[in-house]
């Protein structure tokens, strides 16, 4: 189950830089690809505002 970013996002960016896979994109609130997403959770536990949980 892929990892998915809530409304709560700051954009500050730090998530996008720890996906091994590339996986998140950048915009006013960042997202993720679901079919590009391995469920690491690296994001989720990188997040400083704990905005992004599974799905």
């Amino acid at each position: 189950m892929a990892y998915k970013i809530s409304t709560d996002c700051v954009a500050c960016g730090t998530c996008e830089g720890e996906c091994p896979v590339g996986a998140i994109s950048s915009g006013d609130i960042y997202k993720i690809d679901p079919s590009l997403c391995t469920d690491c959770g690296t994001c989720a536990n990188a997040c400083p505002v704990g905005a992004i949980s599974q799905e």
